[in-house]
């Protein structure tokens, strides 16, 4: 694959303004290391915050009133009661139990928000549609969107800067906030 042929995420500009290696990741041109290098950022991270460009993971919506029941066809966790605000941790199986894939489920109220590798979106896009689509509607978030991962010991102490509420959340919670303007889903996960 050429550069030309490659995905870009959204902050892909922001990326060579800041002077980042780029490498062909999962399709898509992603930053490697930044001119600090890889050791710096790492114990930077470690020791405070790091902020990840993840958008090239697939976010894909399920919406429509049997969505969880309709998932659970799918992955060996309970969805029919995860609470709105609430996120879990699954696995896409096979007919035979093997695992496919791994994701996260977050329950928005009126639909189910998907988080899947990048390596296998499509793949998994098309395990949704090919199972459920008679039962809800399966709606790729691919393009549309970025998706970032702040993480490190600071990453609350970071966030709620722009967003004071962000510090109430627990693990595995998810909330819609303003950041700066804009609306984004903020989750407390791994």
């Amino acid at each position: 694959m050429t550069a030309e042929t490659l995905a870009k995420t959204p902050l892909h500009a922001l990326h060579l303004e800041l002077g980042a290696k780029m490498v062909p990741f999962a399709g898509y041109d992603m930053p490697v290391q930044y001119p600090a290098g890889v050791l710096k950022e790492h114990l930077h991270t470690r020791e405070q915050a790091g902020l990840f460009d993840v958008s090239h993971m697939g976010q894909i919506r399920l919406v429509g009133a049997d969505a969880a029941l309709a998932l659970e066809s799918l992955v060996p966790v309970d969805i029919l009661d995860l609470p709105v605000g609430q996120q879990r941790y699954a696995l896409f199986t096979d007919e035979q139990g093997g695992i496919l894939d791994d994701l996260m489920v977050a329950n928005l109220g009126d639909c189910l928000l998907l988080v899947v590798n990048a390596a296998c979106k499509h793949q998994d896009l098309a395990h949704l549609r090919r199972h459920l689509e008679d039962r809800c509607s399966v709606e790729p978030l691919f393009e549309e969107r970025a998706l970032l991962a702040l993480q490190g010991p600071a990453a609350v102490r970071v966030l709620e800067r722009l967003a004071p509420q962000v510090a109430q959340m627990t693990f595995m919670q998810f909330a819609r906030v303003e950041l700066l303007g804009q609306d984004c889903y903020v989750s407390r996960s791994g």
